[in-house]
């Protein structure tokens, strides 16, 4: 008997694909994607400060989540938008259905934290100390490194008739101090902990406290660590003579970090930028959380004040900001890491041809962190340094803060080629490394573009025109992830190189387009976005 063929259009017309059932939420799809990650640290199959390093990745992801994607449902919320994605969420029910999902995830990676983690780190002598567990001599030390190095930074904010409740910053660290007066009864101030020292105090045992009474405390070899919240609530005395501290709870708020500027009305896109990244301190406040032990009346003064509402305080078991736990990566244990990866290089590139001429013969791709990233840059400071390249023209979008790849354009101008860079200031949260990078550039005499309007420029190109005996050539490295050295050690990405003529030709005329002015919409083999992408895959899946 012949098999039957369904017919597609019947039952695509069949289907109604306007239920929201067919659908996943995107906010809580990210949500499942961020469990994923914090099963990792629950994988005991894992050496044990990667697992704690995970547990840190989680709690990072969190923080953005709330800054970017809950700060944009509460701007929603409060503009009364009616019109639902495709899962058919309004913003007030995704808002709850993500506190509905988070609330049992956080206790799960609090009891990983406290059950698991902790004493498996106790038992390989890695000690997280309560001030409580300290020694004479260590709370001697700390004391003397308080009053040495922390009390000249701290600024104690009163809150009273006569001191404005005081602004608290993006993902700073607080404490919420309660005092009694002799005159005026119990007070209120908020206290921040300074960013700049770390979050774990590493401090030598009770018996060798002695010997570090007149060093730093960087000179520290033992796996001993305080929390710093603990160093300074336990030395408030000297922040408040006369008065009695009664207690001191740690908080912490998330403000919308979600930058927006209005680009066509800006006059100067990297001042309007640079504008933005300094409101981001300033945006409304998103998340609240609060140490279990603050009693109710304190947490309703923060509560009132940064005009919140029950669903944005979250209770903390533990401690706030654990994605500060990523500091234990710098403990000296190897057996507690994973074993250094080291990247391969592809066969053709290692033999010290010139790597134009392997280029020419061949396309070659790179599968990053599995292939190493270091061709790249091999090929850009060839193209630096080689006579007969005339241009390079790339794309950046997060280069990080030590930017090998910025140096090398910048060496590419000493010798004298023309060098043109779109750097993409509109990247999140790298904006302020890309106004440096941007300026450094500018300097140095490249070609500096700052983006497109309306648009964020993400794609990965890097052209390079050199004079050959049979005319100029166009090599082109195009790449799915960022020209950034430290994440093509981490993140899944491919890289390829090619002299291929018709691509030669599709980038240098997207290069026209991103500098200058230009309506091409169809290439010979390249899909752009938002010109012909979209119609070039799904002509490539009808096909």
């Amino acid at each position: 008997m012949p098999a039957v063929t369904p017919d597609l259009d019947k039952v695509a017309r069949k289907r109604d694909l306007d239920q929201p059932g067919l659908y996943l939420n995107r906010e809580l799809s990210w949500l499942e994607f961020n469990r994923r990650v914090l099963e990792e640290a629950l994988d005991p199959g894992h050496p044990l400060l990667e697992r704690v390093k995970f547990l840190s990745i989680f709690n990072s992801n969190l923080d953005e989540f709330f800054m970017i994607r809950v700060s944009g449902l509460r701007q929603q919320l409060e503009l009364g938008t009616v019109e639902a994605p495709p899962d058919g969420m309004t913003p007030a029910e995704q808002l709850v259905a993500i506190r509905r999902t988070l609330e049992p995830m956080l206790e799960t990676h609090w009891k990983c934290w406290r059950e698991d983690l902790l004493p498996r780190l106790e038992a390989e002598d890695i000690h997280i100390l309560r001030y409580s567990d300290l020694k004479r001599k260590q709370r001697k030390l700390l004391r003397r490194y308080f009053k040495r190095e922390i009390f000249p930074t701290l600024t104690p904010l009163a809150f009273d008739p006569g001191h404005p409740f005081p602004h608290i910053s993006n993902l700073s660290l607080n404490l919420a101090v309660v005092i009694r007066d002799p005159a005026f009864g119990e007070r209120f101030a908020r206290l921040k902990i300074p960013g700049f020292f770390p979050r774990l105090l590493r401090i030598p045992g009770e018996e060798r406290a002695d010997i570090f009474e007149g060093l730093p405390l960087s000179e520290v070899k033992a796996n001993n660590f305080v929390w710093i919240e603990d160093v300074i609530a336990n030395n408030l005395d000297r922040l408040f003579p006369g008065l009695e501290v009664v207690a001191a709870y740690p908080f912490r708020v998330t403000r919308d970090a979600d930058i927006e500027i209005e680009e066509d009305e800006a006059a100067d896109l990297l001042a309007a930028i640079e504008e933005g990244v300094g409101l981001r301190y300033f945006g409304k406040v998103v998340r609240l959380e609060v140490d279990c032990h603050m009693p109710a009346h304190v947490r309703d003064i923060l509560v009132e004040n940064l005009g919140l509402q029950p669903y944005q305080v979250y209770t903390v078991d533990g401690r706030v900001g654990m994605a500060d736990v990523m500091e234990l990566m710098s403990v000296e244990r190897p057996d507690l890491k994973d074993p250094p990866f080291v990247p391969s290089v592809p066969p053709p590139l290692t033999t010290g041809e010139n790597i134009f001429s392997v280029i020419r013969r061949r396309d070659i791709l790179l599968y990053h962190p599995y292939d190493s990233f270091n061709p790249v840059l091999d090929f850009l400071h060839a193209a630096a340094r080689d006579p007969n390249v005339l241009a390079i023209k790339q794309t950046l979008y997060r280069v990080g803060k030590n930017a090998p790849v910025v140096k090398a354009l910048m060496k590419a101008r000493e010798y004298g080629k023309q060098v043109a860079v779109l750097v993409e200031l509109k990247a999140r949260f790298d904006e302020e490394n890309n106004i440096v990078w941007a300026r450094a550039l500018e300097r140095a005499g490249v070609h500096v573009v700052y983006g497109l309007v309306g648009l964020k420029t993400h794609c990965k190109l890097l052209m390079v025109v050199r004079r050959e005996p049979d005319g100029i050539v166009r090599y082109v490295h195009m790449s799915t992830g960022n020209y950034n050295t430290v994440t093509a050690r981490i993140y899944t990405d491919m890289g390829l190189f090619t002299c291929d003529p018709d691509i030669g030709a599709d980038v240098a005329d997207l290069f026209n387009s991103l500098t200058g002015y230009s309506r091409q919409i169809d290439y010979r083999k390249l899909l752009v976005a938002p010109g012909n992408m979209r119609e070039g895959i799904l002509a490539r899946i009808e096909r």
